[in-house]
């Protein structure tokens, strides 16, 4: 690498490596106190860093709360990503990519504490944000949908159609889930079966 390029290149890593830390020390802070008790200034101060580097990276405290709700995204669909990269056949890793994804949404709303509360009140929010990580789902789904036409484990009409509507139906099991009105134990072998019942033979006899 050039000497210039170089220079460049870790300036950029220690920007990267700056927002991220000021993104977890704000998230942490979030999940102790809430966002609405938590300052810029405290942020500042709890990430060792001053009120200028802190505004040059964030305008204000609402764009670093989109800031951590994005990070904590990206976490998500890493995971759900390796799932899709598993040598194993279509429908297990259906079955897998389903419980993964309501386990880890579970654990980030239950690793933030009081953040928890803002997620639900602020929900609109966090969907405008999520749009784009949404299309990311979507087209693990497909993937997923067409390796299992391709080796002969699913027949299926619209594989596009199929994923909007099996990734619409994780997000509607969300809430309860996380809430705990919903449990369900990819260990447990009745919720196993279940739903590998209604995604792969549906409701008909």
């Amino acid at each position: 690498m050039h000497k210039y390029s170089l220079i460049v290149h870790r300036r950029y890593m220690a920007l990267t490596k700056t927002k991220k830390t000021l993104i977890e020390v704000a998230r942490q802070l979030f999940a102790k106190k809430g966002f609405d008790n938590t300052t810029m200034n405290d942020i500042a101060e709890a990430s060792n860093k001053g009120r200028r580097t802190l505004y040059t990276y964030f305008k204000s405290k609402q764009e670093i709360y989109i800031g951590v709700i994005q990070s904590e995204l990206e976490n998500l669909y890493i995971q759900l990503e390796e799932v899709t990269k598993r040598n194993i056949p279509a429908d297990d890793k259906m079955l897998i990519f389903f419980f993964t994804r309501l386990e880890i949404v579970k654990e980030v709303v239950r690793r933030n504490g009081t953040l928890r509360a803002d997620f639900f009140r602020n929900i609109w929010q966090v969907e405008n944000v999520r749009k784009e990580f949404d299309q990311k789902e979507i087209r693990y789904l497909q993937d997923i949908l067409q390796e299992g036409i391709e080796s002969g484990v699913f027949e299926i009409v619209d594989v596009p159609k199929t994923a909007q509507i099996l990734h619409y139906a994780l997000k509607g099991l969300e809430v309860p889930s996380i809430r705990g009105v919903l449990g369900l134990n990819v260990n447990n072998k009745p919720d196993r079966d279940t739903i590998a019942n209604i995604i792969f033979k549906g409701l008909r006899k």
